[in-house]
């Protein structure tokens, strides 16, 4: 790999990861139609730190949701150990989920269940789609339509307080399709919350907040992969690149999603989807 690819899957990683388009798609789509980054080399410690890169992206832009979660989610402990002890000595318990942060916490973990099973479940068949532009472009052309839906469905009220536990384990199981190569993470998570009612900017926060657990998994899960392979440090430009663009392309969506205009969103990715299934038989 040199310089020049690596900065592109970097951009690439980087805008696609937070724009509701599909990262894996995408990255699955130019290696496979351009041979970037392909050869003898393989790129499983090249992902990782992609994926790194993007979550010092989304620690850069909720660094103050977030640090307020790490407090609430000691505070949570906390408490629920000490409640332990109340009940031991048989006095009365207090009320753990008592804020909205706190909630948001839980809502958080009760995402990152199904996820996590769905990514382990899915790991081979990821990999192998990984490895086509045909499933890529099918799965990119299910994202464009479940855009299409989001674009359409009414506005919802819901934040942390009032959202239910049972929204957020229907998310994660959005999140675990998600990592379909060609089936947007963002796009997926954010327009489940849309339709289970959330109000969109929460939506959106709730999307990138609840990939940071999701992200962290999957490189756990490609750490195995990568062992033994040759650090290099062409690699580190990339992920310097993923966070950068990452952060603008958060911040991006943030304005965007204002006006709730995802169906541009979705004739990208319908198109993009096109490409890559003409492109498979093409090459063919």
């Amino acid at each position: 790999m040199n310089a020049i690819e690596a900065i592109l899957l970097g951009l690439l990683q980087g805008l696609t990861e937070f724009l509701p388009v599909s990262s894996s798609g995408h990255l699955a789509i130019f290696q496979n139609l351009f041979n970037i980054g392909q050869g003898s080399e393989d790129l499983f410690l090249f992902d990782i730190l992609l994926h790194l890169g993007t979550l010092v992206a989304i620690f850069a832009a909720f660094y103050k949701d977030i640090f307020k979660m790490i407090l609430e989610g000691f505070g949570i402990v906390g408490d629920t150990v000490g409640n332990l002890i109340r009940i031991i000595q048989k006095k009365k318990t207090k009320k753990v989920i008592r804020t909205g942060y706190r909630k948001f916490v839980l809502m958080i973990l009760i995402s990152t269940i199904p996820t996590g099973i769905i990514g382990v479940l899915l790991k081979d068949i990821v990999k192998a789609a990984s490895a086509t532009l045909i499933m890529p472009g099918i799965f990119l052309i299910m994202t464009a339509a479940l855009l299409f839906i989001a674009d359409r469905s009414p506005e919802g009220y819901s934040t942390p307080r009032d959202a239910s536990y049972l929204s957020a384990f229907l998310i994660g199981i959005g999140q675990g399709i998600a990592t379909l190569p060609g089936i947007s993470r963002s796009g997926t998570t954010m327009s489940a919350g849309i339709l289970c009612g959330y109000e969109k900017k929460f939506a959106l926060r709730y999307s990138f907040i609840m990939s940071i657990p999701a992200v962290l998994g999957a490189c756990v899960l490609e750490i195995s992969d990568a062992q033994g392979q040759e650090f290099n440090p062409i690699y580190l430009l990339g992920m310097l690149v993923a966070a950068v663009v990452g952060y603008g392309a958060i911040k991006l969506m943030l304005n965007i999603v204002k006006n709730k205009k995802y169906v541009i969103f979705s004739i990208y990715c319908f198109i993009m989807g096109i490409v890559a299934i003409v492109g498979s038989f093409i090459k063919k």
